[in-house]
């Protein structure tokens, strides 16, 4: 829910909201950004720790290459411009889950510049689907910190260091946007890039994927930017959106209530719609930020930058290209296999085994997807391999097994990966009867049965076809091919 709105729709009418955005990303390195510790979630609390992510005296950072690499990757993907030299700073704040007393993160050098994100949205007025850029500002890299825990105890916060030097991006937007529905498409295609290169698996609920929501307001039209607020740590595209609308509303009723925008930060409440004051916004200065002496500058080489380059993946754009020209699929289809990149690979490799790409991509969009929850499709836990899948649907186009059949089989193939499509039909009675003669017997007795209804069929009810193949069907216990079945009855239905 979001708090309702005490003014009218033709108050709220003479404001815009100015929205920017950044979004956290950890990075899926094998170890931290600066230290061998492992990069896990999910551990035991303070377990993949070390003297170097606790900051003791004495010990020195090493920057991690991996996460160098993935943060190029982004910039790529987004069309940013890719900076050579690279300078780490710290960022002193101090909070208890910064075992440090600050954070190593870039300043005025960020590795990437520049740069934005295509989405789809619909104007909020008119309902009519539109496209925008949202403009990216910049990508930084940065380490994270550690995780208070506020109710495991009732007199004390807890603190989970685990987290504490996990590599990040961060990504920067231009204010640019203007509607939580912008916000919530360029927060699901932010998801989508890093799955599709293999940089963060997204898990907004586990805390891999987090947004920050910068708001403002303007009398509509006006070129000025107004007191921004910030909101922070939203955890679900579904909240961004909230979140967005709720502080839009908030700042108008207090503008038009005579009250004063601070700049400050607050905290968003799922279950009221709400947000609630946490501090005054800190300043560029509050942070000191100076370049960290233990961390020598990283120059990305024009080779280092080519080899990133040569190994990136086919993006979702690229792939619906694709898709729609070399296996000539209706956008919807194409849509909906490149939303999820294991989804595209496992169209594409079913593809490899088949000609009918249209039917792959049925068999795809449907059984196949309705049977993965969105963890299986993830960890690419398909329980029909490819070669299978594109065996079954060999066996509906030589007319061995009809398409509702089909179904039954994909069930068993799910529970029985070593047999075969065509085996498990035998054994299961589901191979189509292309027997004439027996064909020809069921439909003289359905049209026996009929009589009426065959007389209705010669006087124009055509219509009435329907009814004697479901007819047939029944009495051939679904065994009958129904274009055999058509054949015959139409035949029968002229001569008798």
């Amino acid at each position: 829910m979001v708090a309702e709105a005490t003014l009218s729709p033709e108050v709220l009418a003479q404001y815009e909201a100015v929205i920017g955005l950044e979004v956290h990303c950890q990075l899926m390195t094998n170890s931290k950004i600066f230290a061998a510790d492992a990069n896990a979630f999910g551990a035991d609390p303070n377990t993949n720790i070390s003297v170097i992510t606790l900051g003791h005296p004495g010990t020195l950072p090493k920057l991690n290459r991996r996460a160098v690499e993935y943060a190029i990757r982004m910039g790529l993907a987004c069309g940013s411009e890719i900076t050579r030299h690279n300078i780490f700073a710290r960022k002193n704040y101090f909070y208890p889950d910064l075992p440090k007393g600050y954070q190593l993160s870039q300043d005025k050098g960020p590795i990437c510049v520049g740069g934005g994100i295509l989405v789809k949205v619909k104007d909020p007025i008119t309902g009519r689907p539109y496209q925008t850029t949202i403009q990216i500002h910049h990508i930084h890299l940065e380490e994270d910190a550690g995780k208070s825990i506020h109710d495991g105890d009732e007199w004390a916060t807890q603190l989970d260091y685990n987290r504490a030097g996990t590599p990040l991006i961060e990504m920067v937007t231009d204010p640019c946007l203007r509607t939580a529905d912008e916000a919530g498409q360029y927060l699901t295609e932010v998801r989508r890039l890093v799955r599709y290169l293999d940089i963060c698996d997204g898990n907004m609920e586990e805390g891999s994927l987090r947004c920050d929501v910068n708001v403002s307001i303007r009398p509509k039209g006006a070129t000025y930017l107004g007191t921004k607020v910030e909101v922070k740590n939203l955890n679900s595209i579904r909240n961004v959106m909230r979140a967005v609308d709720s502080e839009f509303l908030r700042q108008v009723e207090l503008t038009e209530s005579g009250g004063r925008i601070i700049q400050e930060t607050r905290t968003f409440d799922a279950a009221t719609g709400l947000s609630y004051a946490m501090r005054e916004k800190e300043t560029m200065n509050d942070y000191r930020y100076f370049p960290d002496p233990d961390l020598t500058p990283v120059v990305i080489s024009e080779e280092w930058l080519a080899d990133v380059q040569a190994r990136m993946p086919m993006l979702p754009a690229a792939l619906y290209q694709k898709f729609t020209t070399h296996y000539g699929l209706p956008d919807y289809d194409a849509a909906l296999l490149t939303d999820a990149k294991e989804l595209a690979e496992y169209y594409e490799a079913v593809c490899t085994f088949t000609a009918n790409y249209k039917a792959a991509s049925n068999w795809v969009m449907g059984p196949v997807k309705g049977h993965l929850n969105e963890k299986t499709l993830r960890d690419r836990q398909f329980p029909v391999s490819a070669e299978r899948l594109a065996s079954l649907i060999a066996l509906i186009d030589s007319g061995i097994v009809s398409q509702t059949a089909a179904q039954q089989v994909f069930v068993l193939m799910t529970d029985q990966p070593n047999i075969s499509p065509a085996d498990l039909a035998q054994v299961h009675g589901l191979v189509q009867n292309r027997n004439t003669d027996d064909l020809q017997a069921l439909v003289e007795q359905v049209l026996a049965a009929w009589p009426d209804k065959v007389e209705q069929y010669r006087k124009g009810k055509k219509n009435l076809l329907g009814l004697f193949v479901g007819e047939v069907m029944k009495k051939s216990k679904g065994s009958a091919d129904p274009k055999l079945v058509n054949t015959l009855l139409a035949k029968t239905l002229q001569t008798t």
